[in-house]
């Protein structure tokens, strides 16, 4: 599985299965992605390959620690992240895998800052879009 940025320049070439797939519907991801919450999946470090080159953006989360965020310096799609204390697990954005197939969300993060119009992951759509 490969996760890339909009241009193709920054990659993450991944082996196996995620550990776990999530939401985050903090603010600061909502200013990250320019959407209503963030998706990751988290990778143990061994079944990832980087590519490319990427720029560095930190950011100091509700607890404190700092958030280092690699995002493509051409095109600004954010890839991977490190979180703190998850020293041997790349996040990796699940929107960078262009797989609608992929593991869905088990887990989701700040959800007292959920916009109330967005679907809530635990229910059961019974009507969509195609």
């Amino acid at each position: 599985m490969i996760a890339t940025c909009a241009c193709g320049q920054l990659k993450a070439d991944c082996s196996g299965q995620p550990v776990r797939a999530s939401i985050c519907h903090c603010l600061e991801c909502q200013k990250r992605t320019g959407s209503v919450f963030g998706t990751q999946s988290r990778w143990p470090r061994e079944q990832v390959r980087l590519e490319g080159q990427a720029k560095v953006f930190r950011r100091t989360g509700d607890t404190g620690k700092t958030v280092t965020f690699y995002f493509c310096p051409d095109c600004g799609s954010t890839v991977y992240w490190e979180v703190p204390g998850l020293e041997g697990f790349w996040a990796i954005a699940v929107g960078a895998f262009g797989d609608p197939d992929f593991t869905p969300p088990t887990v989701a993060v700040y959800e007292d800052r959920r916009h109330p119009w967005t679907v809530d992951p635990n229910s059961v759509i019974l009507d969509h879009w195609s």
